[in-house]
């Protein structure tokens, strides 16, 4: 089965295509670089730039590549690393739209979420975060590295924990594609992923108690 390989960015501009098949499966990563910086001159200049992933993992040089895989080359972002962290300091927005800012990203999508000061009727006085750090910034990465391939986008998230007031961030995402609707797109694909797979916690403390939320009373 063919290779199918994906371009972003910097690389897609290189190679002058954003997808291509392989009519033959390289044996490993460091084979296929040799493949496409002979197929495609530009690119030998920022390869050695570009982590590569095989069925949306990173991978490594001697990792070996499977019949029918899907490979991207992933250039470095603006900034000169992807951003996604969990932290304990107050949150700003331009960490993220700083992360994602680059030529021809014309549309910029953000989203902030912030501590709402009542949920179902009842006064909230606070929020406490709570994360697995290590795999929280892991699962922040997968999810933008897989919405950034699917919606063309640059993907920047941060998240905090701790103990936060009603109108406080707990979180910004920044999304930018060269058109609003991919950027749009990948910004609600990312909060929505969030919410499902990052192991982080919220408790509401109320007035008269406190709950983890999704797990009820």
């Amino acid at each position: 089965m063919p290779v199918h390989v994906l371009y972003f960015a910097g690389a897609r501009d290189a190679a002058g295509t954003s997808r291509e098949t392989l009519a033959e499966t390289p044996g490993t990563v460091a084979d296929l670089r040799r493949a496409l910086a002979a197929a495609h001159p530009a690119l030998a200049r920022i390869l050695p730039r570009c982590r590569i992933s095989v069925d949306q993992a990173f991978a490594d040089d001697a990792d070996a590549i499977r019949d029918g895989a899907e490979v991207a080359l992933i250039p470095p972002v603006a900034g000169g690393a992807p951003v996604f962290k969990v932290v304990d300091r107050p949150l700003a927005l331009s960490e993220v739209v700083d992360a994602v800012s680059g030529p021809g990203l014309g549309g910029i999508v953000t989203f902030t979420g912030t501590v709402r000061d009542a949920t179902r009727g009842r006064r909230v006085l606070r929020l406490e975060y709570e994360a697995y750090p290590g795999m929280a910034e892991r699962k922040l990465a997968e999810i933008g590295e897989a919405v950034g391939r699917e919606h063309e986008a640059r993907v920047a998230i941060v998240h905090r924990v701790g103990v936060l007031a009603p109108g406080e961030a707990a979180v910004v995402i920044a999304c930018a594609a060269p058109h609003r609707t991919p950027a749009f797109r990948a910004c609600e694909a990312c909060i929505e992923r969030l919410k499902q797979d990052v192991p982080i916690w919220k408790r509401e403390v109320y007035e008269d108690g406190s709950e983890w939320v999704g797990l009820g009373p």
